[in-house]
């Protein structure tokens, strides 16, 4: 599965549209070609129709820009937060580096010459596009990747099923749990450390180190240490060993998701 803001088409009403492309790297499968605002919440719902319709994939490739990764601890989101609880691990690409989404890259190429010339009418008609190009391009337009079959031969949804109801993390006996505030806080030796926004309401796990510092873990995700003064040290987000898995059809299968605003602008 896979994904991406385009942020390309404008509509004769003079509306921009901002498409989020949903995909399955490994058979190039299109599962989703959505108009919606470049928010949490609008990929949120989105996501949620994928994830209920075709399953959860095991990880979602994805850029370092906004509603995807961020500059906070471990590079979270609220969306990329709520993808580890459902057990789906956000890996990002390393910065100003979108050739780790090639395939992705050349999908979108496709996409906007197909739909977006002459300008649809209004978002309506655009949308309609958009849903005539996944059909043809899924069960119809020939890989030479796939060996000129098309996507729909090939791919099948994950066996694992999108939960009705998502718990919250689990830690071992030797962590302290605590949970995020809404300013992004935890209450830590009686006074308070700010973790991530990302995590609102969530529980966080710190583990002591042999050097009594403590580092904080959210659903098997390193966000950072807090040190014995009580200051947390956020990491960034890891990025070991992608671009070994970039077009590797044998490998891992990786959502391939990249926010992007416009040609010009496309977030590190």
């Amino acid at each position: 599965m896979g994904g991406r803001f385009q942020g390309l088409f404008r509509t004769e009403d003079q509306r921009r549209v901002d498409p989020l492309t949903i995909t399955d790297s490994h058979t190039r499968f299109l599962i989703e070609t959505r108009i919606t605002t470049q928010t949490v919440e609008g990929a949120r719902a989105v996501f949620t129709r994928a994830f209920t319709t075709y399953g959860l994939p095991q990880a979602i490739r994805c850029d370092n820009g906004a509603p995807f990764g961020s500059q906070g601890a471990g590079g979270l989101t609220r969306l990329s937060a709520w993808w580890l609880k459902l057990g789906v691990e956000p890996h990002f690409i390393r910065p100003a580096s979108p050739q780790e989404n090639g395939r992705h890259e050349r999908m979108h190429r496709t996409l906007k010459k197909q739909t977006s010339q002459p300008p649809a009418a209004d978002a309506e008609e655009q949308q309609a596009r958009f849903d005539e190009f996944r059909r043809h391009y899924n069960q119809e337009r020939p890989h030479e990747a796939l060996g000129q079959r098309p996507p729909a031969d090939l791919y099948a949804p994950s066996p694992r099923a999108m939960p009705a109801r998502i718990e919250d993390p689990w830690y071992d006996a030797d962590h302290q749990v605590r949970r995020v505030g809404t300013r992004g806080q935890i209450k830590w030796r009686g006074d308070f450390a700010f973790i991530s926004e990302a995590v609102v309401g969530e529980l966080v796990g710190l583990a002591e180190l042999e050097n009594g510092d403590h580092v904080v873990r959210f659903c098997g995700r390193d966000l950072g240490l807090v040190d014995r003064r009580g200051v947390f040290r956020r990491f960034a987000p890891p990025r070991t060993g992608l671009r070994k898995t970039t077009e590797g059809a044998t490998q891992q299968k990786l959502s391939t998701i990249s926010p992007v605003q416009t040609v010009e602008d496309q977030p590190g």
